[in-house]
């Protein structure tokens, strides 16, 4: 089977273009209330999911708690600890804020559609994806901030904890327990509906992403980031899914999982999820300059994902 581009990642590209050679209209003088609608946006983003997210689902996924605890420890404990190892050697600021990208990177949640979609098409455990996917989008909203303020209270003096998790909690939390409350009476319509929505939240994404990089374009953060670095940080993008990919499916057969558990286990547990790490950084560094540079390893991991799992479903489908 040949391995498409995905047309999200194509629409990424385009965006990045666009905030390069038009970033006027995600300038801080822009009459366009970009902020304002990103701020929006996500609340209606997490407000259907909130809709799509089943209870009897999760109920059904927590008899497998040995999966789904691998899975989040991968998310949560294996990612953000591979890229620990590396801090040490970063020495330069811009070596650091590198790094600093790649934590946020690994401490973000799996992501949902693709993961779900890509357990499916390689016959993988499907209730189990669903779940991990779900569950791991609200754990992160408590795990995520927590692993970057063990560093950004050190490097950004304006990263507070309490007004952070107030945010999280008004912008994500609240519009997803409002739309758990309502799954009942609008459920099937976001059932229905779920391509519209996804088209909605996409847009949102990428309206986010090109603020985020009109704003860094404007203040020339990328002056010092040449195509050699770019090189430098996809590779090391590749290799941490590589490395998760391949350790997740280890302790897979050590506890003797199925085939199709396995497959669930190193497609959920290597994935992380753009949606969430383009509205996280709007409220994690809505002060920074540089959030261009905190997305870049993210946006770059985002494609090397889906292309490589798309490959290996695609094989994994025909056994």
């Amino acid at each position: 089977m040949k391995a498409k581009i995905d047309k999200f990642v194509l629409a990424i590209i385009a965006v990045v273009l666009l905030a390069y050679f038009v970033p006027q209209w995600g300038s801080s003088e822009s009459p366009i209330p970009l902020d304002q609608i990103g701020s929006i946006g996500i609340s209606m983003i997490f407000f259907f999911y909130g809709l799509k997210l089943s209870p009897e689902q999760i109920k059904t996924g927590l008899k497998n708690w040995k999966l789904h605890l691998l899975v989040q420890s991968s998310t949560f404990l294996i990612f953000p600890l591979i890229v620990l190892v590396f801090y040490p050697f970063m020495q330069s600021a811009q070596g650091k804020t590198v790094w600093l990208a790649f934590l946020f990177l690994a401490a973000l949640p799996s992501t949902v559609s693709s993961s779900v979609v890509m357990v499916s098409i390689a016959k993988g455990n499907l209730p189990a994806a669903i779940f991990n996917a779900s569950i791991s989008g609200l754990i992160g909203i408590v795990v995520t901030p927590l692993w970057m303020g063990l560093f950004m209270q050190h490097t950004a003096g304006d990263f507070n904890l309490g007004s952070i998790y107030l945010k999280l909690i008004t912008e994500i939390l609240l519009p997803v327990t409002l739309g758990v409350i309502l799954q009942r009476y609008w459920g099937k319509f976001a059932r229905e509906y779920s391509r519209y929505l996804t088209l909605f939240d996409k847009t949102i994404i990428l309206l986010i992403i090109y603020k985020s990089f009109a704003e860094s374009f404007e203040e020339k953060v990328f002056s010092s980031v040449d195509l050699l670095d770019l090189l430098l940080i996809s590779i090391a993008a590749t290799a941490l899914f590589y490395v998760v990919y391949f350790l997740t499916g280890y302790l897979a057969d050590r506890l003797g999982f199925s085939q199709e558990d396995r497959i669930t286990v190193q497609f959920c547990g290597s994935k992380k999820s753009l949606v969430h790490g383009t509205v996280f950084s709007k409220i994690l560094f809505q002060h920074m300059a540089s959030v261009g540079i905190m997305l870049l390893p993210l946006m770059l991991f985002h494609a090397i994902q889906i292309f490589i799992v798309s490959v290996i479903a695609a094989k994994l489908s025909g056994r």
